[in-house]
């Protein structure tokens, strides 16, 4: 298991990404004016009422953002992990590491409902899924959380020429604090620190969006039951 997870979220595998300076100033620059409309569209996007129509609308459109923002920036990257002596797609271990993440927010969420305020906060966010279609729901789910690792750990990762896993982590919340909910923005930081450490591990962004994929569509099933 050791071994495994250093594998999965440690050691580095070998990659060539390099960019031109040019190249890499016009992702920055990219990235910087999506990162600012992609926060503003998501606090507009969590202000709609539950079982207003206009939520899907808004939330698909918001993953559009992302996505535009993420292959208007420059190449993405798929990344690969080391597995005994070669060099494959990660497919098992990041779904693993999101359902690992999803217990232990699972296990949080039993210590949080127990607190009205903390509790007020992930409910809110329960409300969308009490009003809504959970079939659309879960694509809603699984199209933002690709979306955002594509500019996120897609991006703004090859934006960074410094501490990237930090600096994405720092970005993705900020955005996240646009929603005005402290639950969602401490997920942010968690979430967004592992799927960046997957991000430097195997060098592309599959790991991070199985990840993410996983965590999200296990929160929409698990917390309505650990809240109802």
């Amino acid at each position: 298991m050791r071994v495994w997870l250093r594998k999965s979220l440690w050691d580095k595998v070998p990659r060539d990404h390099w960019q031109t300076p040019g190249a890499l100033r016009r992702r920055q620059l990219v990235t910087i004016g999506f990162v600012v409309l992609g926060g503003l569209v998501l606090g507009l996007s969590l202000r709609i009422e539950p079982g207003n129509p206009l939520f899907y609308p808004a939330t698909f459109g918001l993953a559009a953002v992302w996505a535009i923002g993420a292959f208007a920036s420059g190449p993405i990257h798929l990344g690969r992990i080391a597995v005994r002596s070669e060099l494959r797609r990660p497919v098992l271990e990041p779904i693993a590491i999101g359902l690992g993440l999803a217990a232990i927010f699972a296990a949080g969420a039993l210590v949080v409902r127990e607190v009205p305020w903390l509790g007020s906060q992930v409910t809110s966010v329960l409300d969308f899924a009490d009003q809504g279609s959970v079939p659309l729901l879960a694509l809603i789910t699984l199209v933002n959380g690709i979306a955002e690792e594509l500019f996120f750990r897609g991006a703004v990762y090859a934006a960074t020429t410094r501490h990237p896993v930090v600096v994405t982590t720092i970005a993705y919340t900020l955005a996240t604090l646009a929603t005005g909910n402290v639950m969602l923005t401490f997920a942010a930081v968690l979430l967004g620190a592992v799927v960046g450490l997957q991000r430097r591990a195997s060098g592309g962004i599959l790991a991070p969006i199985l990840t993410h994929c996983t965590w999200s569509l296990a929160m929409l099933f698990a917390l309505p039951l650990l809240f109802g």
